[in-house]
């Protein structure tokens, strides 16, 4: 495992501000940022031939590719549908590279708690405000608004 060498899975929309965020940095901070999409197309558009971003064709199913690329990050930030997250999640787990993902703890990866706990492993899932909360809150602005 490499600690300053980090995994983006998945290009897709939501993760282009992360991708321009970790490149913009990746000097300073001595990054290495690897992004793997299923189309190596985008992925190349997204790391734009930056000097410290590497794109690559990643299919999440192929377990010995999904291997190795877990294997040399330290970080693994999976941006790729939640059902697929397990499948990251079992592997950083096993090879030792913390796991960030942007959805909610599932099943799967809550069955991963001990084992990670035990392999040093942190497994980041989504920590935002409880969703009721937000919708409290874009009714009050709503209703201010309609008030007004």
């Amino acid at each position: 495992m490499q600690s300053k060498h980090i995994l983006v899975l998945g290009a897709g929309l939501s993760s282009s501000s992360l991708i321009r965020y970790l490149l913009d940095h990746s000097e300073t901070e001595g990054w290495k940022v690897t992004l793997g999409d299923i189309s190596k197309e985008l992925a190349e558009s997204k790391i734009g031939g930056h000097a410290h971003g590497e794109a690559l064709q990643f299919n999440v199913h192929d377990a010995r590719q999904r291997e190795e690329c877990i294997k040399s990050a330290g970080v693994v930030i999976s941006m790729l549908p939640a059902r697929m997250h397990h499948l990251v999640a079992h592997d950083c787990v096993e090879y030792g590279s913390h796991l960030v993902t942007a959805s909610y703890v599932s099943d799967e990866i809550r069955d991963l708690d001990e084992k990670a706990r035990e392999n040093g492993v942190l497994l980041l899932n989504e920590m935002g405000v409880d969703p009721g909360i937000d919708h409290m809150s874009a009714m009050q602005v709503i209703d201010h608004i309609g008030e007004a």
